[in-house]
């Protein structure tokens, strides 16, 4: 009795609480990447595939282990001094994610290429200032609260992430509405007033950060380095970037060529745009780790904290899991959501292709979908603990293949409320049971000496397949329609499943 009435005063702890706000502030950013954008660039006049290659502006979610060491390491001048390390930089994650917003808001993407332009920028600095913004909140919360606060802080940030989320998305769709946006009747100022006031609740963000402490338990760079050591550090990471950015963009004009000619090989446009661009990031890559690896033999960057930032966490797990059962953990953690993330981007699109009006998408799939997430969620973590997680990751992932294929049913029927109702109830209850397996799978395989950077590394590799290929699901709707689709979707899902039990085989979890 003592230890029930114990956990539940704990939620009355200001870390615990904090976390709820916090939650909040890092769930308004995504959906307004993702769906209410994807809403807003289908109402202004861009087919499915120009709308769902938008959602590689949230590519900065899949590689944010980049620049993790970054935010770790380099203090900000001034504003270290006032609030500390993690407090400043994440007071500057938030501002930057207010400033893209506002961008998007004063930015009309049915004027054109320019404008489109625009907006393309404001959406990927809207996913790197997001990004930046999770990586420092898992930070403090693993920093600012003893062990014994964790679950709890991470079940308030959770569903603070959710509320977020849900007044970007369901929040965002019925403002559009409100103030007079429709699909065939497209309103740039109802849009512009939707991101305005996106931005405004992004403030409680802002006033938490004012109103904490500095944790008191950072530890992972404690010794103080000179100002030319930090800030070659970073001007070697910014050159690199550049880099990377710089040849991704120089390669524009030769891919074209590449990819018409690739087409005629192989007779099938939507794989060799796939390809090209594949072999346009790789290459990118390779040149920013070129210019990293000849700073370090120039002596540009300090090798022992660049070893420190980078290379300790990635040798600690091969060490631990060893080669071949390493490799299978990456495949499992790369493929795991592929089908839940390439729905999710075409979704919206799809329900309103199917008939059904904004408030229709925001009450059912939005708020009712909401409650059962968190449902799924908490059914997830009681099996989880009951019957062991392997067993409960393998029953989410079986039955993700299951529910894709509701989907082809709704796609059939077309319009039908209770139709909907039973896809989105399956849906998301099946979504919450795999979400809390996976995230526990992912937090058992973590070591504790490099918490931040290896979760920040699972959670990279977790959504970056899923969104590279998310972003031609328009244009595969395009080329096979709804149905084919959600059929692809269902099998890809299946080799995830002998992922699963092969890794099993290797890895005893209980």
């Amino acid at each position: 009795m003592t230890n029930w009435k114990h956990t539940f005063h704990s939620f009355l702890h200001p870390r615990v609480i904090t976390m709820l706000f916090f939650g909040f502030s890092a769930g308004i950013p995504l959906l307004l990447i993702f769906s209410s954008l994807g809403l807003w660039l289908r109402e202004a006049g861009l087919d499915r595939s120009a709308v769902t290659f938008f959602s590689w502006a949230a590519l900065g979610y899949s590689f944010k282990f980049v620049w993790a060491p970054i935010v770790d390491f380099i203090p900000i001048p001034f504003l270290h001094k006032q609030f500390g390390r993690r407090r400043s930089w994440i007071f500057i994650s938030q501002i930057t994610v207010i400033i893209s917003i506002l961008m998007m808001a004063m930015t009309d993407p049915a004027l054109g290429n320019n404008q489109l332009r625009l907006m393309a920028l404001s959406a990927v600095f809207l996913g790197f200032s997001s990004a930046t913004q999770d990586i420092l909140i898992d930070a403090y919360r693993i920093e600012s609260a003893p062990i014994r606060l964790q679950a709890l802080m991470s079940s308030t940030y959770i569903a603070g992430y959710r509320i977020g989320m849900l007044v970007s998305g369901a929040g965002s769709l019925l403002l559009a509405s409100f103030f007079g946006s429709e699909i065939n009747s497209y309103n740039y100022e109802a849009w512009r007033y939707t991101y305005f006031f996106m931005a405004f609740f992004m403030l409680i963000g802002i006033m938490t950060t004012l109103l904490i402490e500095e944790p008191k338990n950072n530890k992972i760079f404690e010794r103080k380095y000179s100002a030319n050591t930090y800030l070659s550090f970073f001007f070697i990471f910014v050159v690199a970037i550049l880099s990377f950015i710089g040849v991704f963009l120089l390669s524009s004009e030769i891919s074209i060529y590449l990819k018409n000619n690739l087409e005629h090989i192989i007779n099938n446009r939507n794989l060799s745009n796939f390809i090209i661009e594949f072999l346009r990031l790789t290459l990118a890559l390779i040149s920013a780790v070129i210019i990293i690896i000849f700073s370090i033999k120039l002596h540009l960057v300090n090798r022992e904290i660049f070893s420190k930032c980078y290379l300790a966490p990635i040798s600690d797990f091969f060490q631990r899991y060893e080669l071949k059962l390493a490799l299978l953990l990456i495949i499992l953690i790369s493929l795991y959501r592929i089908s839940d993330i390439m729905l999710g981007v075409i979704s919206n699109i799809f329900y309103q292709d199917m008939g059904f009006s904004k408030i229709e998408i925001a009450s059912i799939v939005k708020s009712y979908g909401l409650f059962m997430t968190i449902l799924g969620g908490f059914i997830g973590g009681v099996l989880s603990i009951r019957f062991g997680l392997m067993k409960i990751l393998y029953i989410g992932a079986f039955l993700t293949v299951l529910t894709n294929l509701l989907f082809m049913l709704l796609s059939t029927y077309g319009y039908n409320i209770s139709l909907l109702y039973f896809v989105i109830s399956a849906d998301n209850l099946t979504a919450g049971i795999a979400s809390a397996a996976f995230v526990a799978f992912l937090s058992r395989l973590t070591n504790i000496s490099f918490t931040a950077m290896q979760y920040a590394i699972f959670s990279s590799l977790m959504t970056l397949i899923p969104k590279i290929s998310a972003g031609y699901s328009g244009s595969i709707v395009e080329s096979i329609g709804y149905t084919n689709f959600f059929l692809i979707a269902s099998i890809l899902g299946i080799p995830v499943l002998l992922v699963i039990y092969f890794t099993n085989k290797y890895l005893k979890f209980s």
